[in-house]
């Protein structure tokens, strides 16, 4: 699931995003409506955390803006506001749903994923290279018809490959949205996760799924692999 937080408390906003990458999410941040506008027109996200009360643009007008440009992500908005009328507001304009602060992470999490259900109808949310899939909605990563188990760190890793196949991807993008944009510890965790969604993906199926660029980064090559079959093949015991 990629997801764009619209929030300018920053101390809220990174823990919003740390925890959601701990769930496996790709997390972009902006803390200004002008920002958050511009992200959300731009790039393609599975749903919109928004706050009202930003500098720029408020959530009101961000939101506004964003369907009057046809882009229908949906968006939960999040806010120290509780009246019956702000809620109003926000779902007149075309909010999907409502957080009021405090919040539980556990609440927000089941309903941003709750979002994620309803609009897959809508829209074509499965992510695919070759035999391989990864589908946001339902978090179920699958080779041909083999249903593939992923750590949040490891599917958040591959979504993001995936979400980027064909392009090379480099370390500091890859901790940036995968890990913490102020990720401060050593590079080489990439190499040790790449490692790990390898024995899971393609050495049990027999496949190379994911290129090494060596000195820039990786590529996840979706033209390589659509004649596989691996549910013909039977995994290797012990992966």
């Amino acid at each position: 699931m990629k997801v764009l937080v619209v929030e300018d408390e920053q101390l809220l906003s990174s823990t919003l995003a740390v925890g959601l990458r701990a769930e496996g999410c790709v997390v972009v941040e902006a803390d200004n409506g002008v920002d958050g506008l511009w992200q959300a027109c731009e790039n393609e996200f599975d749903v919109v955390v928004l706050d009202i009360m930003l500098p720029g643009l408020s959530g009101y007008e961000v939101l506004r803006r964003m369907r009057s440009r046809d882009v229908w992500t949906p968006v939960l908005m999040l806010t120290a506001k509780d009246g019956e009328y702000d809620q109003a507001d926000a779902f007149d304009l075309g909010a999907d749903d409502y957080l009021t602060k405090p919040f539980s992470f556990i609440v927000l999490v089941a309903r941003l994923r709750a979002l994620m259900r309803r609009a897959a109808p809508h829209r074509a949310p499965v992510l695919k290279a070759g035999s391989l899939s990864l589908d946001p909605s339902r978090r179920v990563v699958q080779r041909g018809k083999t249903t593939i188990a992923l750590t949040p760190r490891e599917y958040g890793l591959l979504e993001f490959l995936m979400r980027n196949k064909d392009k090379v991807v480099t370390k500091t993008e890859i901790l940036q949205n995968v890990w913490d944009a102020h990720y401060e510890g050593a590079d080489n965790v990439v190499e040790v996760y790449i490692g790990y969604v390898r024995r899971k993906i393609d050495i049990p199926f027999g496949t190379s799924t994911i290129e090494t660029v060596r000195g820039v980064g990786y590529r996840l090559d979706s033209g390589s692999f659509a004649d596989d079959a691996p549910s013909a093949r039977s995994p290797r015991k012990g992966n």
